[in-house]
């Protein structure tokens, strides 16, 4: 099973990346990389839900993409489930650090590159499973995103996400403390304030089936959606009868 190299994923994006938002995006998660690594996640156990979840919906015989792995994580939980798995961040620093955690913890079914969710460079019908964590309130284009990644999956292949719903939030976040955040450098510029409506309506706009929506949190209300949506199989013309 051939893959795209990792030298197309990362020349390529060092070319075609060059714009001012797409540079802005890496400058700021390479400077927090290091401070987000050390972060401790704040729902081990919900987090854990849906570690297992995604292993439910993996095999062996997957060939696996996920966009915006940040530092490897959670790749590096999924991807003995998996046949090969790349994984893929717009963020240099994140990547090296993902690397660094690979090289104390060997997976031969899994390889980082740098590549941004927002461009188009990971061939069609080439992945079984696309996991976007974290990442679509997060991506220039929702929809733009969602059909690169419906692209990239093969006929009956599954989109797995699991995305923080601001806009099911206090209203005091997105309006006031988000861009506080943003004032002081710590949130991007570009976050999208995001609803599970309106994610499921994006999804289903690139021609994605709804598999089922979930919320895995254990702590009060879960404003993180776990959607699983699949790519439908291509189905044969009918012909005309020669009777």
């Amino acid at each position: 099973m051939s893959f795209p190299s990792n030298k197309h994923l990362t020349d390529d994006t060092r070319s075609t990346c060059a714009d001012t938002a797409t540079l802005r995006k890496a400058r700021f998660w390479n400077r927090i990389a290091r401070k987000y690594a050390a972060d401790p996640i704040a729902d081990m156990a919900g987090y854990e839900t849906s570690l297992q979840r995604t292993r439910s919906l993996l095999s062996t015989e997957h060939d696996v993409l996920e966009i915006g792995c940040g530092t490897g994580t959670t790749a590096l939980h999924l991807a003995a489930s998996t046949g090969r798995f790349l994984a893929t961040d717009i963020s240099a620093e994140m990547i090296a650090i993902a690397k660094e955690k690979l090289a104390s913890q060997p997976t031969p079914q899994l390889s980082f590159a740098l590549a941004d969710a927002d461009e188009p460079m990971f061939g069609a019908a080439t992945y079984d499973r696309v996991l976007a964590f974290n990442i679509l309130h997060l991506v220039s284009d929702l929809d733009e995103t969602l059909a690169m990644a419906a692209q990239a999956l093969r006929p009956g292949g599954l989109f797995i996400s699991k995305t923080p719903c601001l806009a099911e939030m206090n209203p005091l976040i997105q309006h006031l403390a988000l861009p506080l955040m943003r004032a002081v450098g710590k949130a991007p510029r570009l976050v999208q304030c995001l609803n599970e409506v309106q994610l499921r309506a994006a999804m289903i706009r690139q021609g994605l089936q709804i598999v089922s929506v979930e919320r895995h949190g254990t702590k009060k209300k879960d404003f993180r959606v776990f959607i699983v949506a699949k790519k439908p199989l291509v189905t044969e013309p009918i012909r005309a009868s020669t009777c």
